[in-house]
C-alpha cells in the first residue's frame, strides 16, 4: 500500500530529460559545481591557497546525494548540509569551501543554470513546433475553408493561412525568450546583503570570473538575493507560451466537433479507447489535456508577481512557492508542447468535410465580395450592403438559396451577369493574394532554422 502522495509530474507530465533537470540531486550537483566554481576563482587571486581546489574538486565528484539528505535532518538547513557533506570530503581544505559567500548567491546563481538548461529543451520543441505548423501552412495554404467570427461563418478563408497564425504566434513566443535571457540568466556572489560585505574590495572581480565561467550575467544591484521581478518575467514569458498552446488546442476541439469534423486528433482506432461506456467515442483528449495544464500555469503567475515583494534586503517568502514554481512550470510546459507536436504532426484532415462546410450557407460567405462587386459597379457600398443584407436575411429567414435569391434579383442582375457571379463564388480566387504572404514567411522559417519546408 502507497503511504505517501506522488505528485503528477513525478510520473505523468514532462519529458525525463526534463524531469532529470529538476531533480534534488541534480539541483545540489549545481550547487557543488558553483561552489567549486568560486574557489578555482578565489585560489587564483589569492584568497585562498591554490592547493585547495583540487580536493575541492574532488569532493565535488565525490558526494552523494544521500549524504547531503541525512546531514540535512541534522542541521535543518539545506545548503549547509551540502557545504559540510563536501568539507568532509576535502578534508583540511574544506574549510574554505563558501568563502565569503551566503546560501542565495549559491542557490539564486543555480536557478538560473536550471532556468537555462530548461529553456534549452523548451525553445527546441518550440522550434520543433513552428517547423511543423509552417509546412501545414505552405502545404494547405491554397486549400479554402471557412472562415468563424463568434464561431459563426463568416468569409472564405485559407486553411494554411490559419496553421500560419499560430506559426508566426510561436515564433514571437522564441523571439521574446531569446530577447529577456540576458535579464533572467544572471547570477549573484555578492553575500549577505548585496554589497560584497564577506568578500571585500575583491568582491565584485570574484563574482565576474566565475560567473563568466558558468557563462551567466551579473544581477546588477542584487540584495541577499536576484530580484523577483526577473523571475516573475520568465515566468509570464513561460505562461504566454502555455496560453497559445491552450488555443492551439482550443482550435482543433472545435474544429473537430462532429458538427463541423475538419480536423481530428490523431486516434489510434486499434488500441485507443475514447470511452468506458461509450464505445464510438474519439475525444480531443491530449487538446483538452494542454488546455487543463495551461489553466494551472495562468493561475502559478500570481505567486511568481507575489514573490517580487520581499522584506528590505530580504526574506524567506519567495522561497517555498519557487520551489514548486520552477519545476512545474517547466514540467508541464514540456508536457504541453509535446502533446501538440504529436497532435499537429499527426493532425488527421477531413478535407471533404471541409468542402462540405463551404457550401453549408449556400453562398452567404460571399455576401462581402457580390457587396464589393456591386459598390465596384456603380451601386454605391451602402446601397449594396443594404441590398445584399436585404438578400441574406431573406435566406436566413426563408430557408432559401442565397445564390439564387441573388441571380433572380433584377438590381444585381442588372451589373452582375451569370460568368461573373460564378467567377466570384469560386472559393480558389480569393487565396492568391495571401500566397505570396504565406511563402514570403515559409521562407524565412526556412533561412531561420535552416530548414527546408517547400519543396
Amino acid at each position: 500500500m502507497i503511504n505517501y502522495i506522488v505528485h503528477p509530474i513525478d510520473y505523468r507530465y514532462g519529458s525525463n530529460e526534463m524531469r532529470k533537470i529538476f531533480t534534488p540531486e541534480n539541483i545540489y550537483r549545481q550547487y557543488a559545481r558553483i561552489e567549486s566554481t568560486i574557489a578555482e576563482v578565489q585560489a587564483e587571486l589569492g584568497i585562498i591557497p591554490k592547493e585547495a581546489v583540487e580536493p575541492i574538486k574532488k569532493a565535488v565528484q565525490e558526494f552523494s546525494y544521500d549524504e547531503v539528505v541525512e546531514e540535512e535532518k541534522k542541521v535543518k538547513h539545506d545548503l549547509v548540509a551540502l557545504i559540510n557533506v563536501l568539507s568532509r570530503h576535502a578534508q583540511e581544505f574544506g574549510e574554505y569551501i563558501h568563502f565569503g559567500l551566503t546560501s542565495s548567491d549559491i542557490k539564486d546563481t543555480a536557478m538560473s543554470l536550471l532556468i537555462r538548461d530548461g529553456l534549452e529543451i523548451l525553445e527546441s520543441k518550440l522550434k520543433k513546433l513552428i517547423i511543423i505548423l509552417a509546412k501545414k501552412t505552405y502545404h494547405y495554404r491554397l486549400v479554402p475553408c471557412v472562415g468563424r467570427t463568434h464561431g459563426v461563418h463568416a468569409n472564405i478563408y485559407s486553411l494554411g493561412y490559419k496553421f500560419g497564425v499560430f506559426a508566426s504566434e510561436f515564433l514571437r513566443h522564441l523571439e521574446r525568450l531569446a530577447e529577456s535571457k540576458k535579464r533572467f540568466l544572471v547570477g549573484k556572489l555578492s553575500g549577505a546583503v548585496g554589497i560584497y560585505t564577506g568578500l571585500g574590495s575583491l568582491g565584485p572581480e570574484i563574482e565576474h570570473r566565475v560567473l563568466k565561467k558558468l557563462g551567466l550575467r551579473i544581477a546588477k544591484f542584487s540584495t541577499q538575493v536576484v530580484s523577483r521581478d526577473i523571475y516573475a518575467e520568465l515566468f509570464l514569458l513561460l505562461s504566454l507560451i502555455s496560453t497559445s498552446l491552450d488555443k492551439l488546442a482550443t482550435e482543433i476541439r472545435n474544429l473537430q466537433r462532429t458538427e463541423i469534423l475538419e480536423v481530428e486528433e490523431p486516434f489510434d482506432v486499434k488500441l485507443q479507447v475514447g470511452s468506458s461506456a461509450m464505445p464510438h467515442k474519439r475525444n480531443p483528449i491530449r487538446c483538452e489535456n494542454v488546455s487543463s495544464l495551461a489553466r494551472i500555469l495562468r493561475g502559478l503567475v500570481i505567486p511568481a508577481l507575489e514573490n517580487i515583494v520581499l522584506w528590505h534586503e530580504r526574506d524567506l517568502t519567495n522561497s517555498g512557492s519557487e520551489r514548486i514554481l520552477l519545476p512545474e512550470f517547466f514540467l508541464l510546459l514540456d508536457e504541453q508542447l509535446n502533446k501538440m507536436i504529436y497532435v499537429i504532426k499527426n493532425l488527421v484532415i477531413h478535407t471533404q468535410r471541409i468542402k462540405k462546410n463551404l457550401s453549408l450557407t449556400h453562398g452567404l460567405i460571399f455576401s462581402e465580395v457580390i457587396t464589393m462587386e456591386l459598390a465596384r459597379r456603380g451601386l454605391g457600398r451602402l446601397q449594396a450592403h443594404k441590398l445584399i443584407r436585404e438578400l441574406a436575411q431573406r435566406a436566413i429567414n426563408e430557408n432559401k438559396n442565397f445564390l439564387e435569391l441573388i441571380r433572380n434579383n433584377e438590381e444585381v442582375k442588372k451589373l452582375l451577369d451569370e460568368k461573373t457571379l460564378r467567377e466570384l463564388t469560386k472559393p480558389e480566387r480569393y487565396l492568391k493574394t495571401i500566397e505570396p504572404i504565406i511563402i514570403d514567411f515559409v521562407k524565412s522559417v526556412e533561412k531561420k532554422f535552416k530548414e527546408t519546408i517547400i519543396r
